[in-house]
């Protein structure tokens, strides 16, 4: 897989590398949508080694989002290049999900 999944203070942490796009995004909501079903409430998407996201990869994010929000979850994205930042706030993602400069910073967003 090319998205790796690790814990942080309680939070799940999904960092995906190089592409979030076609090719590994169903997996990638797969395991998200898992892991909120068994209890997940609180979600950082790490895109510091993210180059890319498509519009399926912007889907996972929404997804995720929408999920949290029936379960009183919470999430956060960081570290998204300049490329990713603009398409986020252009679809409008900036006012649905907060984006912070880094890790550290996302996990205590979501964990407030």
């Amino acid at each position: 897989m090319e998205t790796l999944f690790t814990e942080m203070n309680n939070c799940l942490v999904v960092i995906p590398r190089k592409r979030l796009d076609t090719n590994n995004s169903p997996e990638v909501a797969e395991k998200i949508t898992e892991k909120i079903q068994d209890g997940e409430q609180k979600i950082v998407f790490d895109l510091g080694r993210t180059d890319y996201v498509s519009s399926a990869g912007l889907r996972v994010i929404l997804v995720t989002a929408k999920l949290l929000k029936q379960k009183n979850g919470k999430m956060a994205l960081c570290k998204a290049n300049d490329q990713i930042l603009e398409v986020l706030e252009i679809s409008g993602f900036l006012s649905i999900v907060k984006h912070l400069g880094n890790l550290e910073e996302a996990v205590e967003f979501v964990c407030e």
